[in-house]
């Protein structure tokens, strides 16, 4: 009997990898690709498409979506800390190009053209926002030590300081803001304050981050139209209601094991596809299969926040924790709209929603998560 003397590569990363999340995320993906089918078609036909035109401008995306999680996760730190410069570099590019030459959809100014392709700058950047941001406070950590928010000497002009990093990303959070994009800031604000408060920020700056979120909301219900509505439907319950109404519509009618071919009220239903599609779902599959998805989610965000506890390098904690952040926030902000117990912000349901930036977004976070915990755990 021949035996094999040492492992290939591949059958390293094989029995390396954190195969339950890993296999979390490629369930996720096909669900949302079988979902496309159902969901798509209908929001292809309510704008006189053919019943593929979404399925097959999403299918590039799902087969870039998963070679970039697989190249990704087998990268080693040194690699993916090169590949999330490079995202923040280019991302913030493009951010600028929104400024002067954006492509509008919807009324928000926050894609670039590229091609066939349109493009979200702050949904691409969530990779390297997360990576280089652990990074940052890992190192500011190993310079400063524990207390690296009032040390006077993190806050000196230098290039490891705290002044280069908000010098990159307020401006970049004004500019998403101008889009505008209210939800998407809110949601890195919200990110930067749970990696901030894994980092030991003091609970009075937590206060302060809180305070900050609450100034811009005031800002935005007082200059952006479309906030000040929906914010006050929400409230008030008058005003445009018709894709909540539709929403839980939808989810009711498919009641606890679901409408299946019966299912005509996500025809009537916008952005069944994207924004919406955890209602259409529940009206095809029902409120049983709906559940399983929940878990399937909350899933995920247990494997990340098992990967961060059980990291020996903080780099790799402050990574995998700000991911769990990441995920778990866009997807309560998600249910949240769908359900009516939010304004609708927006927002997709990663991996799950049709979007081409979001799903490369997460395929590359992800991979580059899986990444960095298999050389923390057997490097």
């Amino acid at each position: 009997m021949l035996r094999r003397t040492e492992e290939s590569k591949l059958t390293s990363w094989y029995f390396e990898i954190d195969r339950k999340l890993l296999g979390g995320v490629l369930l996720l993906i096909f669900i949302g690709a079988l979902f496309m089918v159902s969901a798509g078609s209908v929001a292809a036909e309510r704008i006189g498409q053919p019943w593929h035109f979404f399925i097959l401008k999403a299918l590039p995306f799902y087969f870039m979506g998963l070679a970039t999680l697989f190249a990704a996760s087998m990268l080693n730190k040194k690699i993916v800390l090169g590949v999330s410069w490079v995202n923040v570099a280019v991302c913030l590019l493009l951010l600028l190009i929104t400024l002067f030459a954006p492509h509008v959809i919807k009324g928000s100014a926050r894609f670039v053209e590229l091609g066939p392709f349109n493009v979200m700058p702050s949904d691409i950047m969530k990779p390297g926002f997360i990576i280089l941001t652990a990074w940052f406070l890992a190192k500011m950590r190993d310079v400063y030590g524990d207390n690296i928010f009032f040390n006077k000497s993190a806050w000196r002009f230098k290039w490891l300081s705290w002044w280069p990093y908000l010098g990159a990303f307020i401006p970049s959070l004004l500019i998403i803001l101008r889009h505008p994009d209210f939800g998407t800031a809110i949601l890195y604000l919200a990110v930067l304050g749970a990696m901030l408060f894994m980092a030991g920020l003091p609970w009075v700056m937590v206060f302060g981050l809180m305070g900050c979120a609450v100034l811009m909301g005031v800002f935005a219900f007082f200059t952006m139209p479309h906030v000040h509505n929906r914010i006050i439907a929400f409230f008030t319950g008058t005003g445009d209601k018709y894709q909540v109404t539709k929403s839980i519509e939808s989810i009711q009618h498919g009641g606890l094991l679901g409408s299946g071919d019966d299912a005509f009220i996500k025809q009537s239903l916008p952005d069944a596809h994207t924004d919406f599609i955890f209602a259409a779902i529940a009206e095809d599959l029902g409120a049983i299969m709906a559940c399983l998805l929940l878990v399937l989610l909350l899933f995920v965000i247990k494997r990340l926040t098992v990967d961060a506890i059980n990291a020996r390098d903080k780099f790799v904690f402050y990574a995998a924790g700000g991911t769990a952040a990441l995920f778990g926030a866009q997807v309560c902000i998600n249910m949240m709209s769908t359900l009516n117990l939010f304004a609708p912000k927006g927002m997709t349901l990663p991996f799950i929603s049709y979007g081409g930036s979001s799903l490369l977004s997460y395929c590359l976070l992800f991979g580059m998560i899986l990444a960095i915990v298999r050389e923390d755990k057997w490097k």
